[in-house]
This record gives C-alpha cells, sequence and structure tokens, in this order.
C-alpha cells in the first residue's frame, strides 16, 4: 500500500544516541503489555508518558490525561533535543527494546497512520543486519541514526534473528502544518491518503482483543466503537 512507510531525510548523532541510551539501561525497562504479539523478549521505558511515570508504557491516551515528561527524558539531553527537534505536539514517547531472538508477530495498530491525525516515528539506535522489519509484506531495513515513520494501522511485525538487541527510540507525534509539509517534501500521497481503506471484520476483532488488554476508559471506547462497526 502506499504510504505504508516512509524515510524522512533526517540522521542523528549515533554517539549521543548511544549516551543517552546509556543512562537509561541503568533503570529496569517493563515488558510490553501485550504477551499475545510476541514471544521472547519485548521490554520499554518511556521518556514520556502520561502520568509522567518510566513504567507507563501504554501509548493510548487514558482518562484524558495529558503527556509529561518523565525524570528519565530529563538526564537524557540529546534524546530531548531530538525531540524537539519535531516542530509538533508528541504524546507517548518510548525506547523499546527487542532481545535476539525475539519476534513480534504480526498486529495491527488502531488510529496510528497519518491520516488518522498521528504519527509515530522510529529512530534506530542498535540494530543488526538480521532484524527483519515488515510493513504492508515489504521488508523495511532501518539502520542506526535514521528516521522512519511507519504506518502502523496496517499489518506490521519484526523479527530479531541476530545476536544484539534492536533499540528504537519511538515517538507519537501529532500531525500539523509543519509535519504536513515534510511529508509532502518525502513523497507522501495526500491522495491516496483520502482512499485509505476500511479495516476488515478480522482486523477489527484482532484490534478488540488487543485493545482489551489495556483495560483503559479509552480502549473500553474504542472497543465499543469497534464493535459497532462489526
Amino acid at each position: 500500500m502506499e504510504n505504508a512507510f516512509l524515510k524522512l531525510p533526517f540522521h542523528f548523532s549515533e554517539e549521543k544516541l548511544l549516551d543517552d541510551l546509556a543512562i537509561c539501561k541503568k533503570y529496569n525497562f517493563t515488558s510490553h503489555f501485550n504477551k499475545n504479539d510476541y514471544s521472547g523478549n519485548w521490554t520499554s521505558i518511556a521518556l514520556r508518558s502520561q502520568n509522567g511515570e518510566m513504567n507507563n508504557i501504554f501509548a493510548l491516551p487514558q482518562n484524558g490525561e495529558k503527556y509529561k515528561d518523565t525524570e528519565l527524558l530529563q538526564k537524557c539531553a540529546y534524546f530531548k533535543e531530538v525531540i524537539d527537534f519535531f516542530e509538533c505536539e508528541k504524546e507517548s514517547i518510548r525506547l523499546l527494546n527487542l532481545k535476539p531472538g525475539s519476534i513480534i508477530k504480526e498486529h495491527t495498530d488502531y488510529n496510528l497512520g497519518y491520516e488518522d491525525g498521528i504519527f509515530r516515528i522510529h529512530i534506530p539506535i542498535i540494530t543488526n543486519e538480521e532484524v527483519h522489519f515488515f510493513i504492508d509484506s515489504k521488508e523495511v531495513k532501518m539502520l542506526p541514526t535514521e528516521c522512519w515513520y511507519g504506518n502502523f494501522n496496517l499489518p506490521h511485525s519484526v523479527r530479531n534473528d541476530g545476536k544484539a538487541d534492536r533499540i528504537h527510540l519511538v515517538m507519537d507525534c501529532i500531525r500539523n502544518d509543519w509535519s504536513d509539509n515534510l511529508f509532502a517534501e518525502c513523497g507522501y500521497n495526500f491522495e491516496a491518503e483520502k482512499a485509505a481503506p476500511e479495516y476488515s471484520r478480522e482486523t477489527k476483532l484482532q484490534m478488540i482483543e488487543q485493545l482489551k488488554l489495556m483495560g483503559t476508559e479509552t480502549s473500553k471506547a474504542m472497543i465499543a466503537k469497534l464493535q459497532s462497526e462489526i
């Protein structure tokens, strides 16, 4: 599908990314809450969350709270510089670590495409040649210091067949005029966006099961909406 992913024209300092990662590794990463979506070891730590806690790795809004920088982000000057480089509002910001031999099974997320007014950015910090990241059945090779957008409404999966961790800085950003101009420069097809396909019944059922695991008021409202469409 067109607009499934987009490489953005930014490169960041590998040395500085690794320096801030070393700070974060002094703290405990939390296992991803959706146990059905992966096998192995998939962990995260929050740089920005709704309650400002490092172990709150939920990416969906909860109970209408505003997102806050965590104490950890205050210790990571370069991560903060990278985040501030994006001239838009941000919601959840996390480090996601997929350990060697681990698999994120193919799944779809909810309202995580640019057409939904939100966009997820991946900045690889550590990876290896045996990491296989698929979006809409197409493999996307994301290298350290690069910057990528992916439409995670589409089926996606990751497999780390290598011997090193795969750690990405992952930001959920709010679409605005700045991001529209950026995406246009990078070849995003805004006409194709208008014809975004409807979710299949099977996909909606998968989304409902994932949202049930969160147990938040927001996820319950999303479940109700999806159930009404089936």
